[in-house]
């Protein structure tokens, strides 16, 4: 179990209303030293503007956040300092050469004069970015330029880096590689990866919390989201199918569906003698058995039943 002082960030009861609408309804969050933690939701969610609270670009409504044990609220500059922040606009000045923007920014950081050049050149190191400092960031690829909005992110060597979409707009071969940087960086930093993209949290991510109308509907690790996808089903294909009700009365499968393809859908667990019982009606009813699949849920169909809801509140972005 994490120690208290393995604890780089920790937000109690963190709430943000706008008007009469609440947008982030007392959450809870933890974050421990050199883990990725995934902050997963639907557009609408809540997820930026948890992001724009524990950056501290944006005042709660109510709750406490804490940086390294700092107080967010009562010493901002001192818990702002070991914070990296990547919103998902990456903060660029696109006529600046990549060495001035980051040399920029580490003097915003107040990065000793003595220190600065090697902090940029360790920046640029690790992000893939060290034959890339006279080039004008306007000229640069949009994966690139997410790679310098990382580098301006980590060159203070802060302990926690947070990054709001970081992949967004690129393509394939730049995501698996912002991917990888990322988990590079949970070596020495602690990462918060806000996204909507399920592959990207499996790719990278040790724990998830999954927020949904500004509320936690799920908070555990990766290996945890992964056992709720071991529920599986058994796909039928008959010949000669029968009515629902006649195949629920001969196999006794008191849950089975009938799909719109035809086929029955049944839940049925690893050890199930469901099969065999199947199996035996449909050769004493003369059905023609002529599927019988395994269908495991999907990582989607979680998301989307964790998310699922009829309610018509509103909650922002």
């Amino acid at each position: 179990m994490p120690q208290a002082t393995d604890i780089t960030l920790s937000a109690h009861r963190l709430t943000r209303r706008y008007g009469l609408g609440l947008a982030v309804a007392e959450l809870d969050l933890e974050l421990h030293r050199g883990e990725v933690l995934g902050l997963l939701g639907p557009n609408g969610a809540g997820k930026s503007t948890t992001m724009q609270m524990l950056t501290g670009n944006l005042a709660p409504s109510s709750g406490s956040i804490a940086i390294c044990g700092i107080d967010l609220l009562e010493q901002p500059k001192l818990a702002k300092a070991r914070i990296g922040y990547l919103p998902e606009t990456p903060p660029l000045y696109r006529e600046l050469k990549v060495d001035e923007f980051l040399g920029f920014c580490g003097r915003l950081h107040r990065i000793p004069r003595a220190a600065l050049v090697q902090a940029v050149q360790q920046a640029k190191a690790r992000c893939g970015l060290a034959d890339m400092g006279k080039r004008l960031i306007a000229h640069l690829s949009k994966g690139y330029q997410q790679r310098v909005g990382i580098a301006q992110a980590i060159i203070h060597q802060p302990d926690v880096v947070i990054l709001d979409e970081p992949t967004v707009g690129l393509d394939p071969n730049q995501i698996r590689e912002i991917r990888a940087l990322i988990r590079e960086l949970a070596a020495q930093h602690s990462v918060i990866l806000s996204t909507h993209i399920l592959p990207e949290v499996e790719a990278v991510c040790d724990r998830v919390q999954i927020l949904h109308h500004g509320k936690i509907v799920f908070a555990d690790s990766i290996d945890a989201l992964r056992r709720t996808q071991q529920t599986e089903t058994l796909l039928l294909g008959f010949a000669r199918p029968p009515t629902l009700e006649a195949f629920i009365a001969a196999t006794g499968a008191a849950a089975a569906q009938l799909r719109d393809n035809g086929l029955f859908q049944v839940p049925c667990t690893a050890d199930s003698a469901l099969a065999q019982s199947i199996t035996q009606a449909a050769a004493a009813h003369d059905w023609g058995l002529t599927q019988m699949s395994p269908e495991r849920t999907s990582l989607e169909d979680v998301f989307a039943e964790l998310t699922d809801s009829n309610q018509n509140t509103e909650a922002a972005a």
